[in-house]
């Protein structure tokens, strides 16, 4: 990927617990602020990146990869020097990765078959042991994320297109969801996040857009501006990074792939990255983002 990205400045006029959504309002060209380094990660002998589908930081700033091949859940430093591996043979479909407040590392296996996979798990970090697997309900789950009280939420959007809710401990508490394109209906929802104020965004990527509820599951407001969204991080600060790796002329006229980078303050977006095959990106405490590239098979560091 050639350093010199162009990036653009979209500005959004979205009540912020309003009902209503606006779409993208596209301003001047602008200066990428990011350059790319795609040989970022450092594999050792033995070691070759499958199809990249998520990246995670945890508290010490080190960034995890989970790739479809063995071994399928990588930890590397900020340099990309590789530390080690865990979960070898473990997935049908590698899927996505997320850290929780105790430092515990969670895990989604997307797909299922000869009665294996479809399953999210929380591992121990250290050396992978498995601590908990939710219940096994799930059709091709897609991500993961944890409450400040611990709660779980699961995108279980590639076929059900729902999020499901359980507790700290894995007991079912509550979904919500039903696949459509109205207000609180979903069409894969593919990505989910929490933000500061404790609300969860969902990356509804079936209908180009992210869908914003309470942890009741009530329906707050959605938000077009972001693309097709495949993954979404949201930082402490409350900046938005989401990866949209399918627009196009068909699926999201007016739309091209790459990561929006903005605020779940007010929906801004405020730069764009350019970049194909985008499945997830996340950004440590300097903004760098570190992006999971699908179909390229690696992690790209843009760093500013």
């Amino acid at each position: 990927m050639k350093n010199g990205l162009r990036a653009a400045l979209l500005v959004s006029a979205l009540a912020l617990w309003g009902p209503a959504s606006a779409g993208p309002a596209q301003a001047p060209a602008a200066s990428d602020p990011y350059r790319a380094l795609d040989t970022w990660a450092q594999l050792p002998a033995g070691i070759e990146l499958g199809q990249v589908s998520g990246v995670e930081l945890d508290a010490r700033g080190n960034v995890w990869v989970i790739h479809r091949a063995d071994p399928p859940i990588l930890e590397f430093d900020a340099s990309g020097r590789f530390l080690k591996s865990v979960g070898t043979g473990m997935f049908v479909q590698a899927h996505s990765l997320h850290f929780d407040r105790d430092g515990n590392l969670w895990a989604v296996d997307g797909d299922g078959r000869d009665g294996k996979g479809n399953h999210v798990y929380k591992l121990d970090p250290s050396d992978g042991h498995v601590l908990l697997t939710l219940p096994e309900m799930f059709n091709r789950p897609a991500d993961v994320v944890t409450s400040a009280n611990g709660d779980v939420f699961v995108a279980d959007g590639h076929v059900n297109s729902r999020v499901v809710k359980f507790s700290k401990d894995g007991r079912l508490l509550m979904s919500w969801g039903t696949k459509g394109s109205g207000p609180g209906e979903l069409n894969t929802p593919h990505s989910i996040a929490i933000d500061s104020k404790g609300r969860v965004l969902v990356g509804d990527r079936g209908n180009n857009r992210i869908e914003i509820f309470d942890q009741d599951g009530r329906y707050i407001t959605e938000w077009k501006q972001f693309g097709r969204p495949t993954g979404l991080f949201v930082s402490p600060d409350d900046t938005l990074y989401v990866a949209d790796d399918e627009s196009n002329a068909e699926r999201n006229p007016g739309m091209t792939p790459g990561i929006h980078v903005g605020s779940t303050v007010d929906g801004a977006v405020k730069a764009f990255i350019p970049a194909m095959s985008t499945e997830r990106a996340v950004a440590d405490k300097a903004g760098n983002i570190y992006a999971a590239v699908l179909a390229g098979r690696t992690v790209t560091k843009y760093v500013r």
